[in-house]
């Protein structure tokens, strides 16, 4: 999920290099999202781990 993430913010990067600032705005968008999802899954696991070895 982190590799989708990091695939939006350069399409992101690179639409705006080139002016369109509509794709770049949603790529961007999807990237944050998609980062911030990430992390919640990933502390979820962390704590899962982390019950689970008690």
């Amino acid at each position: 999920m982190l590799g989708w993430s990091i695939t939006f913010l350069v399409v992101a990067l690179l639409a705006a290099l080139f002016g369109f600032g509509g794709i770049a705005g949603t790529a961007a968008g999807i990237a944050k999202i998609l980062f911030f999802l990430f992390l919640v899954l990933f502390v979820v696991s962390l704590v899962a781990r982390a019950v689970r070895s008690t």
